[in-house]
C-alpha cells in the first residue's frame, strides 16, 4: 500500500470558526467566506455528497481557497454516517459490544479494523478527520446517543474505543471523543432541547467520565456536550471553565483540541445570543467553534470574531491529516478488502 504523506508547508495556526456548505458545489459566496482568516474549518454533511468524484471536486475547490483548512465529517457509523454510497457501510458502535460478550479479543480487533477502515476511506478523499468516536454510555435514557455508544459499561467503552482510535491513528487520522463529560444519562436531545443532568460530580466521575479519563492518551480532540450539570456548573459543559479548564485540562491533563458542539443547536441557547455563545465557548477554552445549518448565524459568528480580533489558534493544525491514502490503491488493497467484507457480514 502506497501512502501519500501530507504535503505543503507546516501551518502554525488556524482561525477558530468551522462552518458548513449548502450543497454539492462550492458557491462564490462560500469561497469568499472560506478565505476569511477567522474561518479555519469546514464540516461536510450528507447534502454535500453525491459520489466520490463529486466529493473530490468539492474538496479541491475548498482547498483552492485555503489549502490548510480543516475539513471534517461525521462518519461514526450506523445512523450517523454522512458518506454512504461508494463507502463501506459501518456498523453502529454498539455492535462491537455484542461481539465483546462472546469473544473480547475478536471484538477489539474488529473495532481496531473498523477505525482503520473508516479513517483510510475518509482520508482517501482528502478529508482531514471524522468527529469520532462517541465515548458516551449507552444507558437506555438517551435516544440521540443510543447505539452510537459502544456500551453501558465504562470499561468496555474504554477497551473498544481505544482500539477504534488506535485504528484511526494507524491510518493517519486524529481522533475526537464526544460528548464530554457524557451525554448518555439525559433523555433530552440537545439538538432541540436543553438537557439537564442532575447527578453529582462524584456520580459522573464514577461512570461517564471514565472513558474520557482512561482514553486521554489516544484522544487528539474532545467535543463537549450541550448538557447542563447543575451540581457542577450552571452552564453547559461547552461553556464551562469548570468542566473544560479545571477538570479536562488541569485534572485530566488533556492538552489536545477542544471543539464546541454546534452553537446553533437548541442546547446552546441557554448561553444567550450567538455572539454571547461564541464568547462563552472561547472563554471556557474551546479552540474551534462550530456553527452549522444556519448561514445567518455563521455570518454573525464570523463578524463577531472579526470584531474581537480573535487570534489564530495554534492547537488546531494538530487535526490535519497525517497521511493521505491513494483511493485507488486503498480499494485494491488486501487489508481494505478483508475488513470491508468482514464489516458487511456483521451489519
Amino acid at each position: 500500500m502506497t501512502v501519500v504523506a501530507k504535503t505543503g508547508s507546516e501551518i502554525e495556526a488556524l482561525g477558530a470558526l468551522m462552518l458548513d456548505l449548502t450543497g454539492l458545489v462550492l458557491t462564490a459566496e462560500e469561497a469568499d467566506l472560506l478565505r476569511q482568516p477567522q474561518v479555519g474549518g469546514v464540516i461536510l454533511f450528507s447534502r454535500n455528497y453525491f459520489n466520490v468524484t463529486q466529493l473530490q471536486t468539492l474538496i479541491e475547490s475548498i482547498r483552492g481557497c485555503k489549502p490548510e483548512i480543516l475539513i471534517a465529517v461525521d462518519q461514526e457509523g450506523g445512523r450517523v454516517q454522512r458518506l454512504r454510497s461508494e463507502f463501506t457501510l459501518l456498523p453502529p458502535m454498539h455492535q462491537f459490544q455484542k461481539f465483546y460478550k462472546d469473544d473480547p479479543r475478536q471484538a477489539v480487533q474488529l473495532a481496531h479494523d473498523c477505525g482503520w477502515l473508516m479513517a483510510a476511506e475518509v482520508l482517501s478523499c482528502d478529508i482531514d478527520f471524522s468527529f469520532a468516536p462517541v465515548l458516551d454510555l449507552e444507558t437506555g435514557l438517551s435516544q440521540v446517543i443510543g447505539n452510537r455508544a459502544f456500551s453501558a459499561d465504562p470499561r468496555e467503552v474504554v477497551t473498544l474505543a481505544t482500539a477504534f482510535m488506535e485504528g484511526m491513528h494507524s491510518a493517519g487520522m486524529a481522533s475526537t471523543g464526544k460528548h464530554f463529560p457524557g451525554h448518555g444519562n439525559v433523555a433530552a436531545d440537545s439538538h432541540v432541547d436543553i438537557p439537564i443532568d442532575p447527578r453529582s460530580l462524584r456520580e459522573i466521575r464514577a461512570q461517564d467520565l471514565v472513558p474520557f479519563a482512561e482514553c486521554i492518551k489516544v484522544l487528539d480532540a474532545v467535543m463537549p456536550a450541550h448538557v447542563i450539570y447543575p451540581r457542577v456548573d450552571t452552564v453547559c459543559a461547552g461553556f464551562s471553565t469548570i468542566w473544560l479548564q479545571q477538570i479536562l485540562r488541569q485534572e485530566m491533563g488533556f492538552d489536545g483540541v477542544i471543539f464546541s458542539d454546534d452553537l446553533s443547536m437548541a442546547g446552546a441557547a441557554a448561553a444567550g445570543t450567538l455572539p454571547e455563545r461564541v464568547d462563552a465557548a472561547l472563554h471556557a477554552g474551546c479552540d474551534m467553534i462550530l456553527v452549522c445549518n444556519d448561514r445567518a448565524a455563521a455570518l454573525e459568528a464570523l463578524a463577531h470574531l472579526q470584531q474581537r480580533d480573535e487570534p489564530l489558534n495554534r492547537r488546531l493544525p494538530r487535526m490535519q491529516k497525517r497521511q493521505r491514502w491513494s483511493r485507488s490503491e486503498l480499494l485494491e488493497s488486501a487489508q481494505w478488502q478483508r475488513i470491508s467484507s468482514r464489516l458487511a457480514e456483521i451489519l
